[in-house]
Order: structure tokens, then C-alpha cells, then sequence
């Protein structure tokens, strides 16, 4: 919402010199938000003057365009020019050069003089044109920035103004206001108005508010205005779709009278473009009081006015000129030639008001907010009467607002209203909350003083009334809401603009908010002793932040796949069928279903990243998949609002979940390192992968068990299973599939790894004991051993630890032979050993003797032999 400074000082005590940054600052304190300034200065500069065309002759060019010469007084006669320098006219007469053709000798126009600056950081000088030298320029609306029309340039007397040659342009037309742009949360409608903020400012400043309503003169509905019915008798959303509906009608307007000046400049800070004189009045209306208008065409209405729902079929052509089809949901302001607007949306083009418009019948109705906003979604039409009716409007400034639009229309277009006016509808029942006496204070924090509960509703326009320590829920004060009974408090009467009040917490906060936010003491909290992060939650940071450690990215990705990628990425073997959560009301078709795996979305980011041109990634993600089980998902029955749902509710609703495990996933693609002079980088493989899950096994001390395994993901025999050692498999490491990476515009040889966290958190020991350091040196020996091709260097490796026994420190693969001296089928697997003792120096037959026990286990288990 935009606030012209000029508007609110009618209404509001602002004082003269304050800014636009100043009102925000104060409309802060009451919590609304501060957006932006409008300053039309900010992209004009002086000098800028009323001048009038002496004279204006025409010459043909040689390009075939006719220009005016023009002599244009910018100084009152008898005075002399101040500026000075080329083509300036001591005697205040310039001549200009114009291409427009829509004044005549005698017109005042704006001049731009040499000095000045239009918007677009465009600056006037005295240049030579067409065989003169023009210095200065007759202006139109849209070079001053105030408009689009640009068929000629701006003729003063058009907008009914005679101002004094040589005065200042800006401040006739002006455009020395400015405005501040606040935002308005949905609940507070009220302040969709000047008429709201300026109670609002009032509130902030403790300065007077008037209230603009309040100074409208109402002329009495007698029934005998315009026709109007009601025939909404079945409410759809719990409320009548209109309950209010006021006809006004001024007749013998003029249509050719121009719009003021201060009012189109007032719209036009507003944000909202001048048209015409009667749509203007409109809309300053509805900007002013918050009520929004439609003005139809009086000569082009048939018959009754009738506010209904629409029947099957129906179709308006709106005023934007498309035919929309309407739905039995939207409510209809018809007549007798059928619809002829969409309420509180958008009107008919059937009944619009046009140049040609002489009688005006005014409509000021109050709609169901559900009603309106359902009809502006369904037919996508955003308009700043549906943004009002949709998050409520005051039902008793509907009167007011139609008077204050006749009183405009009098003045301004010169019609005459008639003395019958419309006004039907029910009020509906005012709002009664019961406030006990210390709520606010037990709400707030803060000991409030009756002074300033009492005089902060008042202030807002509430009715309160106190009570004492009885039970008033037979006291006929409308609607009562709250506890009725208590220790003393106030019945407060609840404003009619005011529809976001409803319980008596909204009053606590309203108190709060106009007694200042800065009075709530700041108290920190004390946090109970013996608590902290839980077991699983110091597993989950130490993880991420190795891993973040070793240089790794962390990112995050939606949880939302398509069936492909769960099929791909949630089981093993291709062909197998994936259970997985389908999406009741996905975002997109394409991606319906709940992840099985946190690789999609990861392998997404790094697809994009690579596509910016961001080559070497490291990413990982920790995050959660969704394994729905053989049960149903979710429960039979929702638990009702408003109530606390029972245990056995709650513990039926969440066997309904489907298992959440955490999975942290991690993809490498390019080099590990940027290139560099004398430096050629290593790229990623399928080891990096390996490396980066047992980094995750060895924070949380989990010892991994590393197979060939095989993933329809994953390379075929560049994979490793990873398992406990207690069998159970927790994840996959090694190279994706190649198809799988052209597939999705990946460069070939990315690797990855993605393991179920939960489970290595369960397999955790709860502490992680530091293994004992020896002292004694240790003895290293290698070993090569031949095995069929198929045999993987895992199960050798395992079996080489146990053979070896509690001598045996490390063992690791340092080479994989085949070829020349290896028989067909067979490979050469070497392992360096390190053999330690904690309590001696091992001698080299004690070493070989534990080798040697190794060896002939493996030749036990595989036929391994020594080469």
C-alpha cells in the first residue's frame, strides 16, 4: 500500500517536514512493514515552468515532418529571465522547437528549461535542430513521467488549470509529494486505506486521528432508490455471499472534465494510473476509506439489480474484454439483460463506464471474503477491489463510501445527485470478546495498567465495558466470545474494521503492540541443567562436519522424485519392485513421489552445477528417505480442529507414517584438485567413494566391511557393498552406471556413496575408545598371494586379519596383478602387513610366524598360494 504524504496529513497529525522515511519509522512501532519510497523528485530537477505559446509556425522538412517554431513565454511578462547562456532570451521569451500538433497560441504548456533532468537521467540543453536552436522543451506527460499518453504534449487548460506564466510546473502539477509504501499482512485489511494508516500513525505517535467516514454527510436510504435484491439465501461458505448492498445515483455528470491535478497526482503515487474523471473518483474513494466502488452505466441497466449465484453456462464478457465461463461458486451482480459483473472481482464491459457516460449508479456492497477470493483464483483476475473484499472490508463505511463518491461526483464532473437511495442487506451481529482483567499480563510478560487497557482498545474502536467478578454469558452484547466467567475484566465490542479480532488473545497482542513492543522486557531463558544434544544428534554433526572437513559441500535438495528414480536408485536389482509414498497433490507430475534414496536429488544438483560451468564438485546431503512397510499408510479418520487428539489417536496416526531413516550421500565429479602450473590434477574414482564412507564409519568408530557388490546404479564391478559386521548391509560405494550418467548430462567416471546413518548410528559404540599406542617398533612384511580372478581382495584381506591374530596391526591391498607368470583365470593380490606388540619388541620369527598363519588360512579358505 502506498501512502501519499498530502492524504494522510488530512487525517493524521504529521508534521510538515516530515518524510516518507519518517512516517515508516513510526508505523513500524505498530508493526506494519516498511517497503519503499515514492518520489517523483527523485528522477525530476528543475528547471521546470508554465510557459505560453506565443506564437507557432509550421515548417515542412526535407524528411517530409512538420514542426511548430515556437516562441514561448517562460517569465511573467515584465520580468526578465534569470538563466543565462546560449539561446536564452533575457526578455524570458525561448524559442523551441516542437514536433506535437495539439496546442494553439495562447495555450500554457510545461516547459523544461536547460538545466532540467526528466526521467531516464535525460538532460535538457540548447541543441541545434531543424535549422534552429531550440533551448528548452514543451513537455508531454510521459516524458515528465506522469503518464503514457503520448500523442502531444501536455496542455494545461486541459486539466482545467490557468496557472501564473513562469510559476513552478512541479508544484501545479504535484508532484513535490511523495509516498511511503508500507506492507499489510492479510490481517490487517484495514490498512488497504488512507483512512487505516492514518489511525495506525496516530497510534504510533499518540497524535489525533480523524476519521475521513466521519465527516461524510449519509443521505438516509428511503427504498426508493435503484432496485436492488438479494437472492443469496444458501450460503456456501458459512455466510451470506452479500449482506450489504448501497445504490447510489448521480446523474448529468460531464464527461469530458478532467481529472484535478492533485487528485491524479494522489493516484498516481498510489500506484494506481488516472483514466478518466469517473473512474478516478472511484478509486480514490475505495483507496481512501478502504471501501471498494463499482460505477455502472445508469442508461445501460435493465431492470433489477439481483446479487446471485451463477447458473450453469453463464458467461461475462469482463472489462478487459474476455468472455469468462462462470462457475455455479461465484457470486453475480446481474440485471435484467442477465450478468453483468462479478462481484467484488471484476464488472462487465456490457455496463462499463465510458467517455460517453452521463448517469453514474454507484454500488457500495459488502462481500463474503471466501466467496471473492475463491472467484479471483478461479478466473486468475488479481484486481485491487478482490485484493480488499478477499481479506475483509468494514460493512459500516459502505454508505459513507457511496455518499463520499456523489459528493465527488458533484463537485468534480457536475452531476446531480438523486435524493432516493438504496440500502439493503443485515448488519451482522457485533463482535463481543471477554477479556479477563490480568490475561493481557500473563499473555505479555508485562504488568499492564488499566489505563492502558482500557485506552488502547478505545483508541482502536473498541467498545469496553468492565465487569466484575459475575458470570455475564447472558448479557446480549452480540456474538460473546471467551470465558464469560473470572476475577473481573471487560466485555470489549469489537470495531467493524476490525475482522481479525476474534478471541481474546488477538486484544493481548493489540495491547502489546499500541502500549510499544519496546516495553516487553527482554528475558532470556534458562536452560534446564543435564540437557543437551541427544546421542543421535552428536552422531549427525560429527559426521557432517568430517566430512565438510575433508572438503566436501554440503547441499540440500527436495525430498520429491519421480517413480524412475526410486526404481533406479531404491533397490539393488533392476527389475525389482520399489515400494514408495505417492504424492496426493504433487508440486509437479514429474515428481510424485516421496525419495527412497538421497541420490536423485544429489546427482540434480551436481547436474546443474556442471551445466553452469562448475566442473570439480564434491556435494554430499544428509538427509531423509521415505520406505513405506506392508501396513497403510496414513489413518482412516482425520482427529477434529480444535480439540487434542487422544493417545491412541496419535499413536495411530504415526504407525500410519512409513520408516524415515537418515541417509548421508556424497557425489565427486572431476578432479580433487583445480589445476595449477606444474600440477595436473588427480581425477575423482570410485576409491574417493570408499574413502569418504569409511571416513564416516571411522568418526562414528563403525568398522565397515568392504565386498564387491552390485547396484543397477552403480558400475558393474567397480562397486563396493559396505556392511557391519554383523552381516547387515548399510550402503554402496564406487563409479554410477555409465548409462545412467549420459542419461542425465553427467561427465563419465562420477562416483558416489549414499549410507543408511541410522544404522551406523545404532551400530555405534556410545563411547569410542582410543586405541593404545606402542612404543616398541614394528615389523612390516608383504605378501602376494595367487587366487582365482573371481575371489575379491576383501574377503582375502579379512581372512589375512584373522590368520595373522592380535599381533597384526594394519594389513592393506598395495597392488593387483594379471598377466605374465599368473595363470588364466587366476590374479595376483600383494598386502603389506605391520605387525606390533604393546609389551615387547617383536622379533622377525615371531612376525613371520603370524604371516605365516595368515597365509595358510587364506590357502585354507581360497587356495591362495605365494608366489
Amino acid at each position: 500500500m502506498r501512502i501519499p504524504l498530502s492524504w494522510l496529513r488530512e487525517y493524521a497529525q504529521v508534521p510538515a517536514d516530515a518524510t516518507a522515511e519518517d512516517v515508516m519509522a513510526e508505523l513500524v512501532k505498530v508493526g506494519l512493514e516498511e517497503e519503499d519510497v515514492h518520489r517523483p523528485l527523485d528522477t525530476l530537477k528543475g528547471p521546470i515552468v508554465v510557459g505560453q505559446v506565443l506564437s507557432a509556425v509550421k515548417e515542412t522538412q526535407s524528411n517530409g515532418k512538420t514542426i511548430n517554431w515556437c516562441q514561448v513565454r517562460v517569465v511573467p511578462e515584465g520580468r526578465e529571465q534569470t538563466l543565462a547562456g546560449d539561446g536564452i532570451d533575457p526578455s524570458g521569451v525561448q524559442g523551441i522547437v516542437c514536433g506535437a500538433h495539439n496546442f494553439e497560441p495562447g495555450d500554457k504548456v510545461v516547459v523544461t528549461l536547460p538545466g532540467a533532468v526528466l526521467p531516464g537521467d535525460f538532460r535538457i540543453t540548447p541543441r541545434k535542430t531543424y535549422g534552429h536552436l531550440s533551448a528548452g522543451m514543451i513537455a508531454s506527460v510521459r516524458e515528465l513521467g506522469i503518464g503514457e499518453d503520448h500523442d502531444g504534449i501536455l496542455v494545461l487548460s486541459t486539466l482545467g488549470l490557468d496557472p501564473e506564466v513562469g510559476s513552478d510546473a512541479l508544484e501545479v502539477l504535484g508532484l513535490y509529494d511523495e509516498a511511503a509504501e508500507i506492507n499489510v499482512t492479510p490481517d490487517r485489511s484495514y490498512c488497504f486505506s488512507i483512512r487505516g494508516v492514518a489511525r495506525e500513525y496516530a497510534h504510533a505517535t499518540g497524535t489525533q486521528f480523524t476519521d475521513p467516514a466521519a465527516a461524510v454527510t449519509v443521505v438516509p436510504a428511503d427504498g426508493a432508490g435503484y432496485p436492488v435484491r438479494i437472492e443469496d439465501a444458501a450460503p456456501i461458505y458459512g455466510k451470506p455471499g452479500c449482506d450489504r448492498f448501497v445504490a447510489r445515483t448521480v446523474r448529468g455528470v460531464d464527461p469530458k472534465r478532467p481529472t484535478p491535478p492533485w487528485m491524479a497526482s494522489r493516484l498516481r503515487l498510489a500506484g494506481i494510473r488516472s483514466i478518466s474523471l469517473v473512474v478516478d473518483i472511484s478509486n480514490y474513494v475505495m483507496l481512501e476509506l478502504g471501501q471498494p466502488l463499482h460505477f455502472y452505466d445508469l442508461d445501460k441497466l435493465t431492470g433489477d439489480i439481483v446479487v446471485r449465484r451463477a447458473n450453469p453456462g453463464e458467461t461475462l464478457r469482463t472489462l478487459d474484454d474476455k468472455v469468462r465461463t462462470l462457475d455455479p461458486e461465484d457470486l453475480l451482480i446481474t440485471d435484467g439483460s442477465g450478468v453483468i459483473g462479478i462481484a467484488g472481482v471484476m464488472g462487465g464491459a456490457a455496463t462499463e463506464v465510458s467517455d460517453s457516460t452521463v448517469n453514474v449508479l454507484i454500488e457500495a456492497a459488502h462481500f463474503e471474503e471466501v466467496s471473492i477470493a475463491r472467484s479471483r483464483r478461479r478466473h486468475k483476475l488479481p484486481s485491487e477491489a478482490s485484493k480488499r473484499f478477499e481479506r475483509g472490508v468494514d460493512w459500516q463505511v459502505a454508505d459513507e463510501a457511496a455518499q463520499r463518491a456523489v459528493d465527488l461526483l458533484t463537485e468534480l464532473a457536475g452531476g446531480t445527485a438523486d435524493a432516493a437511495a438504496t440500502d439493503v442487506g443485515t448488519a451482522p451481529e457485533p463482535v463481543v470478546i471477554e477479556l479477563p482483567a490480568g490475561f493481557a499480563a500473563e499473555r505479555i510478560g508485562v504488568d499492564f495498567t488499566e489505563e492502558q487497557i482500557t485506552g488502547s482498545l478505545s483508541d482502536l474502536g473498541a467498545g469496553v465495558e468492565k465487569y466484575g467478578s459475575v458470570n455475564h454469558g447472558s448479557v446480549n452484547h452480540g456474538s460473546v466470545t471467551g470465558d464469560a466467567k473470572g476475577d473481573g475484566g471487560y466485555l470489549v465490542t469489537v470495531p467493524s474494521w476490525r475482522q481479525d479480532l476474534a478471541i481474546k488473545e488477538d486484544l493481548a497482542e493489540e495491547i502489546a503492540r499500541l502500549v510499544g513492543y519496546d516495553k516487553i522486557p527482554a528475558t532470556l531463558p534458562v536452560a534446564p541443567p543435564g540437557r543437551g544434544l541427544t546421542r543421535s544428534q552428536q552422531q549427525r554433526r560429527r559426521v557432517l562436519q568430517a566430512l565438510a572437513d575433508a572438503g566436501l559441500t554440503e547441499v540440500l535438495s527436495y525430498p520429491f522424485v519421480a517413480k524412475a528414480d526410486n526404481d533406479t536408485f531404491g533397490v539393488a536389482e533392476a527389475g525389482a519392485v520399489r515400494s514408495a509414498v505417492k504424492l496426493a497433490n504433487p508440486l509437479s507430475d514429474e515428481h510424485g513421489y516421496l525419495r527412497t534414496s538421497v541420490l536423485p536429488g544429489l546427482l540434480e544438483t551436481a547436474r546443474r552445477n556442471h551445466s553452469r560451468g562448475f566442473r570439480d564438485l564434491a556435494l554430499y546431503e544428509a538427509g531423509l528417505v521415505f520406505l513405506p512397510g506392508d501396513g497403510p499408510l496414513g489413518s482412516a479418520e482425520i482427529p477434529p480442529l480444535g480439540q487434542l487428539p487422544a493417545e491412541e489417536v496419535l499413536d495411530g496416526l504415526d504407525a500410519g507414517l512409513p520408516a524415515q531413516p537418515l541417509h548421508i550421500a556424497a557425489v565427486f565429479t572431476g578432479h580433487e584438485s583445480p589445476a595449477g602450473a606444474g600440477h595436473t590434477p588427480r581425477p575423482w574414482d570410485w576409491a574417493d567413494a570408499l574413502d569418504a564412507a569409511r571416513l564416516v564409519a571411522d568418526v562414528l568408530g563403525v568398522e565397515l566391511v568392504v565386498s564387491q557388490g552390485s547396484h543397477q546404479a552403480f558400475h558393474p564391478g567397480r562397486t563396493a557393498a559396505l556392511s557391519l559386521r554383523s552381516g547387515q548391509l548399510v550402503g554402496y560405494a564406487g563409479e554410477l552406471h555409465p548409462k545412467l550418467l549420459a542419461g542425465r548430462d553427467l561427465p563419465a567416471r562420477t562416483v558416489a556413496l549414499e549410507l543408511d546413518a541410522d544404522a551406523l548410528f545404532e551400530a555405534a559404540a556410545d563411547v569410542v575408545v582410543a586405541r593404545h599406542i606402542s612404543t616398541y617398533p614394528l615389523a612390516t612384511q608383504d605378501v602376494a598371494l595367487v587366487v582365482d580372478a573371481s575371489t575379491t581382495a576383501g574377503e582375502v584381506l579379512e581372512t589375512l586379519r584373522e590368520g595373522a591374530g592380535e599381533l597384526l596391526e594394519d594389513i592393506s591391498l598395495f597392488d593387483v596383478y594379471t598377466g605374465t607368470g599368473i595363470g588364466e583365470g587366476k590374479k595376483s593380490l600383494a598386502f603389506g602387513l605391520r605387525f606390533r606388540a604393546n609389551d615387547r619388541t617383536l622379533t622377525a620369527e615371531e612376525a613371520s610366524e603370524a604371516r605365516a598363519a595368515a597365509v595358510a588360512l587364506a590357502a585354507e579358505r581360497f587356495g591362495a598360494v605365494q608366489r
